[in-house]
């Protein structure tokens, strides 16, 4: 097993723990906001467990698919979070379409609230690009 297999099934734990924040008690606040930060909803619950099964079939099936993952997955999460910084929404669960843009916003709460997605995506997308296909 690669190292990009190893980061894929990492990315399905870390995505299946993003998709039960909801779920764990103590972790959202009385405005429904995890950590206080931000919200997560059923929408982005499903495209958190979508996501974190791509990252497990890649992970077991090979090094090519794993590679082909972290590049794909991270430029859309990669994208979704500098979406969330410009607009305060992103665009993998729609949120661009069916909100008006709340204005790009540097604060540490926008910030904070993106982080994830533009780590997660850094991360892969470096990842992905950094190793040779096998």
């Amino acid at each position: 097993m690669s190292n990009l297999q190893k980061l894929a099934l990492g990315y399905f734990v870390a995505l299946m723990i993003a998709a039960s924040l909801n779920y764990i008690p103590g972790l959202t606040d009385e405005n429904g906001l995890a950590f206080g930060i931000f919200s997560l909803d059923i929408y982005d619950d499903a495209l958190h467990v979508a996501s974190a099964l791509w990252a497990l079939v890649a992970g077991l099936l090979s090094h090519r698919a794993a590679r082909s993952f972290l590049i794909l997955f991270g430029l859309a999460y990669l994208g979704d979070g500098i979406f969330g910084v410009f607009t305060g929404y992103g665009f993998l669960d729609l949120g661009i379409f069916t909100n008006r843009s709340a204005g790009f916003d540097v604060s540490l709460p926008r910030i904070l609230a993106n982080l994830p997605h533009l780590g997660l995506g850094g991360l892969a997308v470096w990842a992905g690009f950094r190793s040779s296909p096998e």
